[in-house]
């Protein structure tokens, strides 16, 4: 019961820090972690206990599939240099500089398990990455290849970490049968991901309420997980790939119920699964703490070693890529990023709950039955990589955005919003002449509609309209906006009346609950 009273206190938590992370500027997964320290070391919350097999498949496959399924291909291949250079080739340099690091720190622990070390703390997570550089207004740009870094370096880290585990319990390891474990590994995931893509897009087109579109969507990206792990692929692939393959064959785009009720349903779970994963970041602490009694202050040292070794890797690595990839950039698209950018992706390299869940993941025992060499030490370590660079880059990483000139990606973004509205509601106006041409529709009505349609854009973007025009669509749009606030007035009422109507004795809810949903749409539509 207690543990399920923590579960209970950390979604809660999950949900609250949510203003408070938009007040103080703090990101959400640094506050929850955190909230998590404080709440391992009060002696009256009870020490959590999840086996650590279950924190990957229970908590990736659902944030990985919200990041990625806001994404689609086409961007993911104007950024695929980003990809092999950080989600790769970064990973595997990282992987092998650490493991010779803590090797010559601790003679004592066989090369295999530093490098299992190696691989689980080198993949920046991106759930935090995302979360910290969206509430400091970077750059879109920025964003996505902090997304797509994050996205794929799992796939590259959960590999290496799996046969260098492998290689210590089993004291065997083989590197032409590690290159096609990665390779298999890749290749399963993809065709995994990519079935099960097009399976639930089939099955979605029999499904008429998108409730249970959404619930099947829930379903997926464990399914592929699940399967990929159990094939020997790559679980984290798997769901990229699903991810970006339903995102590329999205709803049909009337599908007006169906996007309100996903979006809405995926908010909420990156929300509570977001929390629940840096939560338990802070609350693991405690047990990291227990196993390794009172040498920590002996780990301290070999742990601020590893996060030098860590965080000068990352920028040694990406001043060199950056220059590369503008020495070899193709067209503007692919425009490469500039020192600033870069300096940012450095510090922005925060590590998550893939690094936690790999490293409380290592067996306790090898085959010999002896105790896996160095196990204490590895978690220790990794425990300090996290929390260092959730709490120290994360909290500082606005502060240098500022600096850097780099903070101001809010008004781009708000310029891109409004140059895709003045898109999107030319579109209108020309399917409007069509429409007039081939129904011959009444002149009063297109009239009426075209100078709705011209109002919005130039309230949109006055600056093409001349100031005569700009002035009467202000005057015009006013009297739409009061039309529109009584008309919600009238919808208003009709929501209340349907309530009423509810509670009535004999009252069908689920009529009323269709109805009322009918309602909630209308209010939308402005």
């Amino acid at each position: 019961m207690a543990q399920l009273s923590l579960l209970f206190l950390v979604l809660l938590a999950s949900v609250v820090t949510m203003p408070l992370a938009r007040r103080t500027g703090v990101p959400q997964p640094v506050l929850m972690t955190v909230l998590g320290l404080v709440m391992a070391v009060l002696p009256q919350i009870p020490d959590i206990t999840i086996e650590p097999e279950l924190i990957l498949p229970l908590v990736l496959p659902p944030l990985i599939f919200a990041v990625a399924r806001r994404s689609s291909v086409r961007y993911f291949r104007a950024n695929i240099r980003s990809i092999l250079l950080l989600a790769v080739a970064l990973v595997v340099v990282t992987t092998t500089l650490v493991a010779g690091v803590f090797h010559w720190l601790v003679p004592a622990v066989p090369l295999a398990a530093a490098v299992a070390l190696g691989a689980l703390v080198s993949p920046p997570d991106p759930v935090a990455a995302v979360a910290v550089a969206g509430s400091i207004g970077l750059p879109r740009r920025l964003v996505a290849v902090l997304e797509s870094e994050g996205l794929f370096n799992d796939v590259t880290a959960i590999v290496i970490y799996s046969l260098a585990v492998e290689a210590v319990v089993g004291g065997d390891f083989s590197v032409p049968h590690a290159v096609l474990r990665f390779v298999l590994s890749a290749v399963l995931a993809v065709v995994i991901g990519i079935a099960l893509g097009w399976l639930n897009a089939r099955l979605a087109g029999m499904l008429d309420d998108p409730t249970q579109q959404v619930a099947l969507n829930l379903l997926v990206p464990f399914a592929a997980y699940t399967l990929a792990e159990e094939a020997h692929g790559s679980g984290v692939l798997a769901v990229v790939v699903c991810a970006l393959y339903l995102a590329d064959r999205a709803a049909d785009a009337d599908e007006v119920s169906y996007r309100l009720v996903g979006n809405a349903f995926w908010e909420i779970v990156e929300i509570l699964i977001t929390g629940i994963a840096f939560g338990l970041i802070g609350l693991e602490l405690a047990t990291v703490l227990r196993d390794v009694g009172d040498s920590w202050r002996n780990m301290l040292g070999d742990a601020a070693w590893v996060i030098a070794a860590v965080v000068l890797v990352r920028l040694v690595w990406l001043l060199p890529a950056a220059w590369l990839s503008r020495r070899v950039a193709r067209d503007e698209e692919d425009t490469p990023l500039g020192w600033r950018e870069t300096l940012i992706l450095w510090w922005a390299g925060m590590r998550g709950v893939a690094t936690v869940a790999l490293a409380l993941g290592i067996p306790n025992t090898v085959h010999t039955g002896e105790p896996f060499a160095g196990r204490s030490e590895i978690v220790f370590v990794a425990f300090c990589v996290v929390l260092f660079t959730l709490l120290v880059q994360g909290l500082t990483l606005p502060w240098l955005a500022r600096m850097l000139g780099l903070d101001s990606g809010r008004d781009r973004h708000e310029e891109a919003v409004k140059q895709l509205w003045w898109r999107a509601a030319k579109a209108g106006l020309e399917r409007l002449a069509e429409l007039e041409e081939e129904q011959r529709l009444p002149p009063e009505l297109v009239e009426r509609l075209r100078e709705r349609q011209h109002d919005r854009l130039a309230r949109l973007c006055p600056e093409r309209y001349e100031e005569e025009e700009a002035a009467e669509a202000r005057q015009r749009f006013g009297k739409w906006r009061a039309a529109a606030e009584l008309e919600q007035e009238m919808i208003a009422a009709s929501r209340r009346e349907i309530l009423t109507a509810r509670g009535e004795a004999g009252a069908d809810p689920e009529i009323a609950d269709q109805v009322m949903r009918g309602l909630d749409l209308r209010s939308t539509r402005r």
